[in-house]
């Protein structure tokens, strides 16, 4: 199926994408500061520069988009038809930086959760899997 945009207007529509600041990084940001957590917003020194980072009790915290982070089995992550080389080459590479950041956190000692845009609709349960991973000393 191809783009219902024009290429100028969709270029001009992803241009408009934000990286952070986003509706579900502040849905989880306001929850947790609800939970009595305070924290830091994207901490350039620490790799991966998590979304929120909680350095009291060394715990980082991820709120990845489906899309743009190849979420595997989401129905928002579906890859474009169109443009299919950059597409894949994009998001790939996106996956591959994660890898490589969670690893480096929990190398040096942090404890990591990512969060999926598609869970933070869920609100109960992004409550209970926050208060879980806050809880939790030992899960990396």
């Amino acid at each position: 199926m191809s783009d219902v945009f024009s290429k100028e207007k969709r270029s001009w529509l992803m241009s408009r994408i934000s990286g952070r600041d986003t509706k579900p990084e502040i849905a989880v940001r306001r929850i947790l500061h609800a939970m009595g957590y305070r924290f830091r917003l994207h901490v350039r020194q620490i790799p991966g520069n998590p979304d929120i980072v909680l350095p009291r009790h060394r715990k980082v915290v991820f709120v990845h988009g489906c899309f743009w982070h190849g979420h595997a089995g989401c129905p928002r992550s579906k890859r474009p038809s169109t443009n299919v080389g950059f597409w894949n080459a994009k998001i790939d590479a996106n996956m591959a930086r994660d890898e490589r950041a969670v690893r480096g956190l929990v190398g040096d000692g942090w404890r990591v959760l990512v969060i999926w845009e598609c869970e933070t609709r869920m609100q109960d349960q992004l409550i209970e899997k926050l208060s879980e991973f806050m809880r939790d000393k030992e899960n990396n």
